[in-house]
């Protein structure tokens, strides 16, 4: 294998790895396959000749790309996520190019029914041109986030190969698990990384920032009812699962769902559930921007349980909220210089930011709250999660050159 690879050729070699996460297991990685492409990125960062790179028990892969400045730099690290989401298979993902994509319907030759249009996905009116990625139609792609694993090794090799490309302080590069079940920076090292700010390299369309996201819990009802003979059940029977569908029932149609919400509109979305005649559970997720809000969507959605707990005499329920993540704004508005400088960057890239809001979160949020700010940067990542997902090579040629300039300017405002 050759040092000097493209960056459309490492995308297409790390899409070929099945790092899918399992949202069922206990483990971290929650899939040892993940440690695959892990060992695969620290050999290849040691044959760029960062001496550092290592992968440890929990999978997250460290390195540093050593400064060339004569001045103290603050260090900043690069990170993106090696899963990819269990929504759809990432086992046999087989990567496509289409060069100098004309604009016309891409039909998946696995799948002819898969088929990728302008029409479902108009940001791509403006790559017409470009050298598009696809998987074949069977699987997801795995652009999100192996586009932004591609730009980071493709800025290491940049840096690496030419010295005289960059001055810069020392960088650090940060691979981690399990992003895409929430539990991606669970065991981040936040000392060995000894950062002053990071930058995710997962979002979407050309020239995207992102600095602010949703604050996020998880709420859980356990119901319980009364459990009796079915045959001499009348005025004894209190079934958990009946509770559970009025409580359901309860919940607005039309507001304060995903399906109904946009823009800064918070809502509550019911996940997981499961039960029978004496036990019953459903787990809600909630969100919204502005943190203060979650406790009364929480009270909210508690009153509506209760109303049907009114209903059936006899049943009962227990209730537990658990902090999920939080809008990396609230960390960020202090120190605007990071989210600036990154805006600074794009232009010198010759790309045009685009300051925009996330309906989700990434790890930056965590890791914003646990010492490193962390604002998130484009990719080209798009359709993610699906089998309609696709990337533009030029998207994440233009991400390395932001990444490039964003190390510049680190290294001038010093």
């Amino acid at each position: 294998m050759s040092i000097q690879q493209s960056i459309s050729e490492r995308f297409v070699r790390y899409a070929q790895i099945d790092t899918e996460a399992d949202p069922n297991s206990n483990t971290t990685p929650s899939s040892m396959k993940q440690k695959d492409l892990g060992e695969l990125l620290v050999r290849e960062l040691q044959e760029l000749g960062i001496g550092d790179a290592h992968m440890d028990e929990w999978g997250y892969v460290y390195a540093t790309i050593p400064g060339n400045s004569s001045k103290k730099v603050p260090v900043i690290c690069y990170c993106a996520h090696m899963d990819t989401a269990p929504d759809c298979s990432g086992k046999d993902v087989r990567p496509i190019i289409h060069h100098q994509w004309d604009g016309s319907p891409i039909v998946l030759p696995d799948d002819p029914e898969v088929i990728i249009t302008t029409e479902k996905h108009p940001y791509l009116k403006e790559r017409i041109g470009d050298d598009i990625i696809t998987a074949s139609g069977k699987t997801l792609l795995g652009a999100d986030d192996k586009a932004g694993v591609a730009i980071i090794m493709d800025l290491a090799q940049r840096l690496s190969q030419n010295p005289g490309l960059a001055t810069h302080g020392d960088i650090r590069i940060l691979f981690t698990p399990d992003e895409e079940i929430g539990r991606g920076v669970d065991k981040v090292d936040i000392q060995k990384l000894g950062a002053v700010a990071g930058y995710t390299l997962d979002g979407g369309e050309r020239g995207m920032i992102e600095d602010e996201t949703f604050s996020a819990d998880a709420m859980t009802f356990h119901i319980t009812g009364i459990s009796a003979h079915p045959g001499y059940a009348k005025g004894k029977m209190v079934h958990a699962s009946k509770v559970l569908a009025d409580f359901l029932q309860r919940l607005p149609m039309n507001e304060w769902c995903p399906e109904s919400t946009t823009d800064r509109e918070g809502f509550v979305h019911p996940v997981a559930m499961s039960g029978g005649l004496e036990e019953a559970q459903i787990t809600f997720i909630i969100r919204d921007h502005e943190t203060s809000k979650l406790a009364s969507y929480e009270q909210r959605l508690e009153s509506y349980l209760k109303e049907s707990i009114d209903q059936f005499p006899g049943a009962s329920y227990k209730s537990e909220v658990t902090e999920q993540y939080r809008n990396m704004k609230e960390i960020l508005k202090d120190q605007p210089h990071i989210t600036d400088y990154a805006v600074l960057a794009m232009e010198r890239a010759q790309v045009t930011p685009n300051r925009s809001i996330i309906r989700g979160g990434t790890d930056g949020s965590r890791l914003s709250f646990m010492g490193l700010p962390c604002p998130n940067l484009f990719t080209g990542e798009m359709g993610i999660h699906s089998k309609q997902e696709y990337v533009s090579v030029q998207d994440m040629e233009k991400a390395s050159d932001t990444l490039v300039e964003l190390a510049k300017i680190w290294e001038e405002k010093a």
